[in-house]
């Protein structure tokens, strides 16, 4: 009975809290761990309504806000390295063009300190999150901590030495760490993380084991691998009279390249956890040094010099090969993963470096490399296994044009690392039309190699094309012939992944035209006609083809002036839900037209906390703090004036403020039902 009052309880407060507007999807609680007689453990565990996730500390900084945690400095205890999360479900949303790591359900968060009183003290700070779900999305704001942690017994506190602060490491703890924050003894506080959908993580490793395999495959067509067919299988068609020796021999040759790639792809598992190569991913340091490689490679594919490995390494796996026995499959295979290096290295890099970055599973390397080399063993084995197919077999010329290929695109694919790099640091190297015209280059080129233009160190002359070769040459110069309008801004939905941002285009035609092109109207309100000094104007944007303001009180006096109603948008850079809306709803002719001719158009960034406002503009809340950002200052007037603390929302309001809708907009991509609402906004404004 009592439990059925409780959560009777528990739902007249939600809906409570629903018809208030005010949304609280999170509940935290906080405890404290005993962990020795000078350290304890600060746990923060977040309970999460259903449908509604925040996001990892660790997140892609070209995606949502992330979780982050900050500490009142104190002499009654220091921090051991960095607050550990578990395990977060990881998916890539179009919206961000990345990799988002999320939690759901309950997650617990834990802090390490060390207790430098004897005295019980307090442990205070703020934690500031971001929350969202299908509809809307919470901009982040400060939520006060708070933790009572009992003082070092007095005679540890002689006996421990003095240490200095130990300096924070820049990734999370490792996956062991996350996953005793995952299986905490403290049930009632520290609740297990709830992975949001953890049939998708074990569907994307045998996602990523299968491509590992096609990628071992396609190995075999490289000018280092093919050549050594023939010969490999050739050792074990005359090593011995015996066909049931001779195939058991093959069976052990790739069983052991596939051991070798297995053993490398654990100890790139052992050594590197998953925050360490997501920093690899990202850094400007390792991609720069990724860019290095590939350029290397491609020089070498072009045929400038041949890279190989020692020269000594190969000698001595072949000579134990030469003695025979069980062993020399195994050093066999070894020789043949060594030669093929070079054309291997490229290619299991770049899938590394790829997978690696985009997942947090601790194991994704070893099922890379595990199944690169089943993949990579499988032609020989099986080669082995039937030695009738190898006499059919032809090397030539084409392996060359194959290598050369190969060297288009790994110029072209090194680019990837060299922008990421670019805008980790803000250089302006790579702008998307300077990246888009490298690519048009290298592709056009291809292009041309492919129907015997051009020649390279190798290639013999192209008297004849295959029919095969001239649909790939078809192929890519009708991707050079796509890609060209990119150049004036065309969006290139299918490599946008591969292009730096929009905002970085030099020139962009359709925002230009926008800007310049008036609307078919009577009205003075036009695209690119409001006042170039507005405030933010330089810092912040609306899609291309809409023109606002980012002050309320610039636009209140700007629709006051022109006789108009204010349309007020608030939005977020990470809100997700708002692209939706602007890109499903806003693109539709009619509403482009309302929005532009009868509005006064304002757009409110309630996660934008980069922009400190003067003094004379701070606010403070309800709780008496100050509000010194743009961001928190718009999230504050839309809770305060609305009710509401969620985006995308939007008011139509005049220029005294006076909303003129029953209903405020949420989230919905009903064109006609947005419409409705925009009507009825201006009717009753008109009516006035």
């Amino acid at each position: 009975m009592k439990k059925f009052f409780l959560a009777l309880l528990g739902i007249t407060m939600a809906f409570g809290l629903q018809a208030q507007g005010l949304l609280d999807p999170v509940k935290w609680t906080y405890s404290v761990n005993e962990t020795s007689a000078t350290e304890a453990e600060l746990v923060f565990t977040a309970k999460l309504d259903a449908g509604w996730h925040l996001y990892s500390q660790y997140t892609d900084p070209m995606g949502p806000i992330a979780i982050s945690f900050e500490f009142n400095e104190s002499k009654d205890y220091q921090r051991i390295g960095k607050v550990s999360e578990p395990k977060p479900h990881v998916e890539f949303e179009k919206e961000f063009g990345c990799e988002v790591k999320s939690f759901s359900g309950t997650v617990v968060f834990r802090q390490k300190v060390k207790r430098l009183s004897g005295k019980d003290f307090k442990v205070t700070g703020t934690v500031s999150y971001q929350l969202c779900n299908e509809g809307s999305c919470i901009a982040p704001e400060d939520h006060d901590f708070s933790f009572t942690v009992s003082g070092a017994k007095a005679e540890e506190m002689a006996a421990a030495p003095a240490e200095e602060t130990p300096e924070e490491p820049e990734v999370s703890e490792n996956s062991e760490d996350s996953e005793y924050s995952e299986n905490s003894e403290n049930p009632e506080n520290s609740e297990p993380s709830q992975p949001a959908e953890p049939k998708k993580k074990k569907q994307s490793l045998l996602l990523i084991f299968l491509l590992a395999i096609g990628g071992g495959i396609l190995t075999m067509f490289t000018p280092c691998v093919f050549p050594m067919i023939p010969m490999t299988v050739n050792f074990f068609m005359h090593s011995s009279d015996n066909k049931r020796k001779n195939r058991r021999q093959a069976w052990m040759f790739g069983f052991s390249i596939v051991f070798l790639f297995a053993v490398m792809g654990a100890i790139l598992s052992g050594i590197f956890g998953p925050e360490a190569l997501y920093t690899l991913g990202t850094h400007w340091i390792p991609n720069l040094l990724f860019f290095v490689i590939f350029f290397v490679f491609a020089l070498s594919f072009f045929g400038l010099f041949e890279i190989t490995m020692p020269e000594k390494w190969i000698n001595s796996s072949d000579e134990q090969v030469d003695k025979g026995g069980w062993l020399a499959p195994f050093f066999l295979a070894l020789t043949t993963v060594l030669v093929s290096f070079s054309c291997t290295g490229p290619i299991l890099g770049a899938a590394l470096v790829g997978l690696t970055t985009s997942s947090t599973d601790r194991w994704v390397s070893l099922v890379t490399m595990l199944g690169f080399g089943i993949g990579f063993a499988a032609p020989f084995t099986l080669l082995a296994m039937f030695p009738q197919v190898v006499k059919k077999m032809k090397s030539g010329s084409w392996l060359n044009t194959v290598k050369v290929t190969f060297a288009f695109l790994e110029l072209a694919f090194g680019l990837k690392f060299l922008q990421q790099a670019d805008l980790y640091c803000n250089w302006g190297l790579l702008p998307r039309d300077t990246y888009l015209a490298l690519w048009i280059v290298i592709f056009g080129l291809l292009g041309f190699y492919l129907l015997g233009k051009l020649r390279f160190k190798g290639d013999d002359e192209v008297k004849e094309i295959s029919t095969l070769r001239l649909f790939i040459a078809i192929a890519d110069l009708a991707f050079v012939v796509w890609m060209i309008p990119g150049l004036w801004g065309a969006p290139l939905k299918g490599i946008s992944g591969f292009l730096p941002p929009m905002e970085s285009q030099s020139f962009n035609i359709e925002k230009i035209v926008a800007e310049n092109t008036p609307v078919a109207s009577e009205s003075t309100i036009q695209i690119g006609k409001l006042p170039a000094d507005r405030k933010y104007v330089d810092k912040l944007h609306v899609p291309l083809g809409f023109e606002a303001f980012f002050d309320l009180n610039e636009a209140k006096d700007y629709a006051r002036k022109e006789g108009k109603p204010v349309f007020i948008d608030f939005t977020g850079k990470t809100c997700a839900n708002c692209r939706e809306m602007e890109h499903y709803v806003w693109t539709d002719p009619e509403v482009k037209r309302i929005l532009n001719e009868e509005f006064v158009m304002v757009s409110l960034y309630a996660d934008e906390n980069t922009i400190e406002l003067p003094e004379d503009e701070w606010v403070t809340d309800d709780k008496g703090r100050v509000l010194k950002t743009l961001g928190r200052r718009n999230l504050n007037y839309q809770k305060t004036a609305f009710n509401m603390n969620a985006q995308p929302y939007y008011v139509i309001i005049d220029a005294d403020g006076k909303v003129l809708t029953k209903e405020n907009y949420k989230y919905d991509r009903d064109v006609q039902k947005f419409i409705n609402w925009l009507n009825e906004g201006l009717n009753n404004y008109n009516k006035q």
